[in-house]
């Protein structure tokens, strides 16, 4: 198995891990708040599951500003607006829900 496999499935089973810790029945609102904490907040990768999704769809864009054959940015262009709401939408409602749900550092 190639190593970039071999990174695919390691991050195909943490989103499964984080999916089945969402769906088990004893998640209560501090667990689950701290759950959206880790995929913005997670240091491997740094910044989190979120920023490295941003990431890849920024290269996925790259790569389309070589391939795209009239160099119109009708491939490159969605997937860079993709990056960008990753990062400043969806990042920052993630944080905003996790304090709805549990103050960091309250008891």
């Amino acid at each position: 198995m190639t190593r970039t496999r071999l990174k695919s499935v390691r991050a195909s089973l943490a989103l499964q891990q984080i999916e089945d810790d969402l769906a088990a029945d004893d998640v209560d609102t501090e667990e689950l708040a701290a759950i959206l904490r880790e995929l913005i907040e997670d240091t491997d990768p740094p910044g989190g599951f979120m920023a490295c999704v941003a990431q890849l769809l920024t290269a996925a864009a790259r790569r389309a500003e070589q391939c795209e054959p009239d160099r119109d940015g009708d491939v490159s262009g969605p997937l860079h607006e993709a990056a960008a709401l990753i990062t400043d939408n969806a990042g920052m409602r993630l944080i905003w829900a996790a304090r709805a749900l549990h103050p960091q550092g309250a008891s």
